[in-house]
């Protein structure tokens, strides 16, 4: 790529004060150790792999780390540090807000403060938040704030409510697992076809949900829900949007573009999680593949990431 032109939606930022409160608690991201990071070495990172602008996003396990009144007083700072990153260099960083559920209070607030005065292109969701995954009742408030906002919801996956398999940390199976699993939550409790104007960007190509929507679709209509058809659950299932990071394989890239909506499937890195090592890997698989069609690989790069985010429009 001769010059930077792809937005990553699944970039992740460390800031120090989320940093050192996990390192407080001894918690890090499911058996997987927090990175350094910089603007810097983000910026640097972005010009090899050929990515204009990374959308930020604080990963598992989020901010809300014991009480709700530190959730509260972590998402904001989160925010904040994030908001100015991309005051410093709008043209290079966008900002997925933290929110602290399961404190629906305070995840409500928070979003509305950092949709309306930090400017946030969106907010960020864990998979589930303490074992409440995203379909559940309670978050209904949230829903609705964000779908009066037009906002776009970035779901990145946690470590799901069952202790870790012996020697694998949880981004390595669990993670994609628990994407799959709050995603047709979201479905099967009807937040998606109640909300249709909030757009939400599932991680790492949504786990095994494009390999398995016709199962979900099929059998949600045969034995969970005899009275909701097959097509209905199918239409929710294609309602999300999807990243490539870590996707961008032989076998699933394949399945992503065979399920996904066209325009609904955008560029990811999850940088510095990921290591770059493993990003120039499946950016060459991208730049290789032979079966796009016509203006598909352009929209994963960038065009699909424009509809969303329309500031970072060329």
């Amino acid at each position: 790529m001769d010059s930077p032109a792809r937005i990553d939606v699944h970039q992740h930022i460390v800031p120090p004060v989320w940093a050192k409160a996990l390192d407080a608690r001894g918690l890090d991201s499911g058996g997987w150790a927090i990175p350094a990071w910089s603007p810097r070495g983000a910026i640097a990172m972005m010009d090899q792999q050929g990515i204009a602008t990374g959308v930020l996003s604080v990963t598992a396990p989020g901010v809300h780390l014991d009480s709700d009144q530190d959730g509260r007083a972590l998402a904001r700072a989160v925010n904040e540090y994030g908001a100015e990153v991309v005051k410093d260099r709008p043209d290079r960083f966008g900002h997925f807000a933290s929110v602290p559920l399961p404190d629906l209070d305070g995840a409500v607030a928070e979003a509305v403060h950092a949709l309306d005065t930090l400017g946030a292109d969106g907010v960020v969701l864990m998979s589930n938040a303490h074992g409440r995954y995203l379909g559940d009742p309670h978050f209904e408030p949230l829903w609705a704030e964000l779908d009066r906002r037009r906002a776009n919801v970035f779901v990145h996956p946690a470590q799901p409510p069952m202790p870790l398999l012996p020697g694998t940390p949880a981004p390595l199976a669990d993670y994609v697992f628990d994407t799959t699993r709050t995603a047709l939550n979201l479905v099967l409790s009807g937040v998606m076809s109640r909300y249709p104007d909030v757009r939400v960007i599932l991680s790492h190509g949504g786990g095994f949900l494009p390999y398995a929507a016709y199962r979900f679709s099929g059998l949600t209509s045969a034995v969970v829900d005899p009275d909701r058809g097959a097509e209905d659950v199918l239409r929710d299932l294609k309602r999300f949007y999807f990243d490539t990071a870590l996707s961008a394989s032989p076998s699933a890239l394949p399945a992503l573009l065979a399920f996904a909506e066209p325009g609904h499937v955008l560029y990811g890195s999850d940088w510095p999680f990921a290591p770059q090592d493993a990003g120039s890997y499946y950016n060459r698989f991208l730049e290789s593949y032979p079966d796009f069609t016509p203006g598909q690989a352009e929209a994963i790069d960038r065009g699909s990431a424009e509809a969303l985010f329309p500031r970072l429009t060329r």
